[in-house]
């Protein structure tokens, strides 16, 4: 068996019943707090007739069953195989379409994280003002802060049902005014903190699965609904805990996710989620609005695949200094710039190897790009070398 058909094995089957994942019923994938992944059947299986109490197989660290999640990259990863459930390398094009050294004048400067430290990783936010940035994963304490060094300044967010607690973290953005929001897809909430980790404001408003957000110049903050397909507009003195207002700005977008804005323009740009018949069924779609949020330039996975030979699964989005949109692409394992609004659509591969399953992006103040690595639980800096 060839070395990365064993992988593929590994990463979509459960190494206790050694049946392949799906994203639904007894095989759907269930994260344990220590960071392994069994299907749901064995969760319960391991869990006895009262199922209170799970004992990892591997670990043999001890739990809730209240305290497994959904493993949300496995998930992801299904939906872009598809029903037919094709391989992991067909999928994403092959080994060849991530081949190439990145651009000159781009290099790997930091690399923070790594299995233990971040589990299952879902989103990354930098402080305009500090450059501190925000992760949400995973782990007992959902949002780790780095400092612009590394080093992890704080760790705040426990798994639970308090005000302050967070049930399964989404996405993450922080504001000008240096609080961290995060999007609670267990919670179906928006939750803001200080950076000491303080809960400062929770927010419903009747939200379906409020999913990805990012921050405006001006501190207020632009999220995605997933299952209602609609933007909102939240704004908010998160000093004095206080709501302003929380306006759906958009409405009737398919299962919209990533979302960014340009600090610059105030244009905001939406990853869709479209599904389609077929055996790799899962296909994404970017949409640019301006700031009035009309629409001025969108391209999809068929687009893309006009001008690069590869499949194309948008993850992750964000504006870089000059307003071009940059997306993370998990069949390519890369970053890629697709240019301004009225340029779309353009293909410039911005990191072209050494990610495994980039799901988050986002720029520093000094024009740094991080990147989200959920495939090897890291945090990625790249810099002008």
């Amino acid at each position: 068996m060839a070395a990365e058909d064993e992988a593929e094995l590994s990463l979509l089957e459960c190494r206790v019943c050694f049946e392949r994942f799906g994203p639904g019923g007894q095989r759907r994938p269930r994260n344990l707090p220590c960071g392994h992944v069994l299907c749901r059947g064995c969760v319960a299986a391991l869990g006895g007739p009262d199922r209170r109490r799970v004992e990892c197989p591997f670990c043999r660290r001890a739990c809730g069953s209240a305290e497994t999640s959904d493993c949300l990259p496995l998930l992801q990863l299904l939906e872009v195989l598809g029903p037919a459930g094709g391989s992991v390398p067909s999928a994403f094009g092959g080994p060849s379409a991530a081949a190439g050294p990145a651009p000159a004048g781009l290099g790997l400067r930091l690399c923070l994280g790594g299995w233990g430290s971040l589990v299952n990783p879902t989103g990354v936010a930098a402080c305009p003002g500090s450059g501190r940035l925000a992760v949400a994963h995973d782990g007992k304490k959902r949002i780790h802060v780095f400092g612009p060094s590394g080093f992890c300044l704080q760790r705040f967010g426990e798994r639970g049902d308090a005000g302050s607690d967070i049930k399964y973290p989404l996405d993450v953005t922080v504001t000008s005014d240096g609080h961290v929001v995060v999007t609670d897809g267990g919670d179906r909430a928006v939750k803001a903190f200080d950076f000491e980790g303080r809960g400062v404001l929770a927010v419903r408003e009747g939200f379906c699965l409020p999913w990805g957000l990012d921050a405006t110049a001006e501190g207020e903050v632009i999220l995605t609904d997933s299952e209602a397909g609609a933007l909102y507009r939240l704004a908010a003195d998160f000093e004095r805990g206080k709501l302003h207002k929380c306006q759906m700005i958009r409405s009737q977008l398919i299962s919209p996710r990533g979302v960014a804005v340009s600090q610059t323009s105030g244009a905001i740009v939406v990853i869709e989620h479209l599904t389609a018949q077929g055996p790799n069924n899962g296909s994404t779609r970017v949409k640019v609005f301006t700031a009035g949020m009309e629409l001025v330039g969108q391209v999809d996975t068929f687009g893309l695949n006009l001008i690069f030979p590869s499949r194309i699964y948008a993850t992750a989005v964000a504006f870089d200094r000059e307003g071009r949109v940059v997306v993370t692409d998990v069949c390519s394992q890369a970053v890629i710039c697709l240019g301004k609004p009225e340029e779309f659509p353009i293909f410039n591969p911005l990191v072209s190897h050494g990610l495994s399953y980039p799901v988050g992006l986002t720029y520093m103040a000094n024009n740094s790009l991080v990147v989200l690595d959920s495939g090897d639980h890291s945090l990625k800096i790249y810099s002008s070398t």
